[in-house]
């Protein structure tokens, strides 16, 4: 394993979590937006149609795909400014 991966490990653990915290402010914003009240369901919510439970998962994993995606490749793109190499 190359030392610059190695190096970058951590980098990549703390952007994991940045992309956690963001990603659940984006969805809970995007959930209000919606109309849908404060809360989204949980799959196990037996007052929510099923529609509405689909509706807020698959809303939450492609919000949550797309930050990771990005703060990813940001970080990867930053990371080889720093040292002229890509983390991998």
């Amino acid at each position: 394993m190359k030392a610059s991966t190695i190096a970058y490990k951590p980098v990549g653990f703390a952007l994991g979590a940045v992309s956690g915290m963001i990603a659940a402010a984006m969805f809970k914003k995007a959930w209000k937006v919606l109309g849908h009240g404060e809360e989204a369901p949980d799959a196990t919510d037996e007052e929510r149609s099923w529609h509405e439970v689909l509706l807020a998962a698959t809303l939450q994993g492609a919000i949550f795909a797309a930050v990771k995606a990005t703060v990813d490749r940001a970080g990867a793109s930053a990371a080889r400014g720093l040292t002229g190499r890509w983390p991998g």
